[in-house]
């Protein structure tokens, strides 16, 4: 349904027929470590995110899953090979 609260017109899925459904029946505006996302919007002259309608709850547990300037960084570890397995393994 289209939001009727913050961001006017925007398909929205907590809208219903009855109003916002979401915690306090409007969304949350974003948090400084949102800067610089591409998901943030200007809505009635303050910045929403695009996505989430509290921002703020998934910067609790550490990086936003959603956030676009955020980049995870995976380490790879060598394993450890025995020589021995290894050379069975070759001939067999």
């Amino acid at each position: 349904m289209l939001c009727t609260t913050v961001r006017n017109n925007v398909e929205c899925p907590f809208m219903t027929k009855k109003g916002c459904s979401y915690e306090g029946n409007v969304c949350k505006t974003i948090v400084p470590q949102c800067e610089g996302c591409a998901r943030i919007h200007e809505y009635s002259e303050k910045f929403y995110c695009q996505i989430l309608p509290d921002p703020m709850a998934k910067w609790k547990t550490g990086n936003c899953n959603m956030a676009t300037h955020v980049s995870s960084i995976k380490v790879e570890t060598k394993q450890k090979i025995n020589p021995i397995k290894a050379s069975k393994r070759s001939k067999g």
